[in-house]
C-alpha cells in the first residue's frame, strides 16, 4: 500500500481499539505495545505534476468538448481549480452558497462536503454523508472569492443545467450525488485527448485533485500572501507550508524582487539635492 494509506489504516485501527477499551472489551489498546515504524510519506506537492494555467485551460476545454457528462462537469472541475475546492465541497455546492455578480468577482460561501461512507457505516443507511468542512466545527463556513471566469462558468452551468431540487449545482443523470469514479473517468478521457506524450510521462494532472493543487500553487506563484492562500483553501498555514514548500520558495523569490524594486526606488536621487 501507499505510505499514506498505511498510516490512515493504522490510525483507523487505533481508533477502533481505543473505542473497545472505552467500552470494556479490552483492558488496554493492543496496538500500544506494537513495534512499528511509520512509513515515510512524501507530502510535498511535486511541481512536475501540477499543470500551469495554459495546460489547465486545455484540459478544461477538453472536458467541455466530451460527449455525455463532459459539459456538466466543466464547471465542476473549474471550481476545483479557480476556487481551490475539494471534490467533496464541489459535490455539495448549492445555489444558495453562490454570489455570482454579472460583472467582476463573485463569492462562494462553503458549508460542508459530501463523502461516500457506504450504507453499512451511516446512521440512516445512506451511501453518502454530509460532513462539515474538513477539520472545522459543524457549522463553520469558508468564504472563497472567485474570479470572473469561474463566475461565468457557474452562471452558464445553471442556465444550461438548472439545479437539483435541494439546490445542488452538480448531480448525475438520476439527480443524485456525483461519484468519484464518474468524474474520474471523464478527467481521464480529457487527459488522453489533449496531453502530449511528455506530459503523460510526467503524470501531469493525473488526478482531478491535482486541479486544487494547481489553483493553490498559482495563487502562491502570483505572490498572494500564504496566510490568505491557506484561508481560501481551508488549510492551516502549517499544512500549506508542508505541502507547497517548493511553490512557497517561488513566492519568496517574487517577494524578494518586489522588495528590491522598492529599495532601488527609494535609493534613486529625488532631484532635490543641493544646488539643484
Amino acid at each position: 500500500m501507499a505510505a499514506k494509506t498505511v498510516k490512515r489504516k493504522k490510525a483507523a485501527a487505533n481508533e477502533v481499539f481505543g473505542a473497545a477499551v472505552e467500552r470494556g472489551y479490552f483492558t488496554q489498546n493492543p496496538l500500544n505495545g506494537l513495534r512499528w515504524t511509520a512509513p515515510e510519506v512524501a507530502e510535498e506537492v511535486d511541481p512536475d505534476c501540477v499543470p500551469n494555467p495554459a495546460q489547465v485551460a486545455r484540459l478544461l476545454a477538453a472536458v467541455r468538448a466530451l460527449p455525455g457528462r463532459g459539459p456538466h462537469l466543466y464547471a465542476f472541475f473549474g471550481c476545483m481549480y479557480y476556487a481551490g475546492m475539494r471534490p467533496a465541497e464541489v459535490i455539495h455546492l448549492q445555489k444558495s452558497q453562490c454570489r455570482l455578480l454579472p460583472n467582476g468577482w463573485g463569492l462562494l460561501n462553503l458549508k460542508g462536503g459530501v463523502v461516500t461512507a457506504g450504507k453499512e457505516w451511516t446512521d440512516n443507511g445512506a451511501v453518502h454523508e454530509i460532513h462539515s468542512l474538513k477539520r472545522r466545527a459543524a457549522k463553520a463556513t469558508r468564504a472563497v472569492p472567485i474570479p470572473p471566469v469561474l463566475v461565468s462558468m457557474l452562471r452558464d452551468h445553471m442556465r444550461q443545467f438548472g439545479v437539483a431540487p435541494d439546490g445542488r449545482l452538480f448531480r448525475n443523470a438520476a439527480g443524485k450525488y456525483i461519484e468519484a469514479s464518474a468524474y474520474g473517468i471523464t478527467w481521464g478521457r480529457a487527459r488522453e485527448a489533449v496531453l502530449t506524450l511528455d506530459e503523460h510521462a510526467l503524470e501531469l494532472a493525473k488526478r482531478p485533485y491535482d486541479l486544487r493543487h494547481a489553483g493553490i500553487s498559482f495563487w502562491l506563484a502570483s505572490g498572494v500572501d500564504p496566510a490568505e492562500c491557506a484561508r481560501r483553501a481551508g488549510q492551516s498555514i502549517q499544512v500549506l507550508f508542508r505541502y507547497y514548500a517548493k511553490f512557497l520558495a517561488e513566492a519568496r523569490d517574487h517577494a524578494n524582487r518586489l522588495i528590491e524594486t522598492s529599495m532601488r526606488r527609494w535609493e534613486e536621487p529625488t532631484g532635490d539635492s543641493e544646488g539643484g
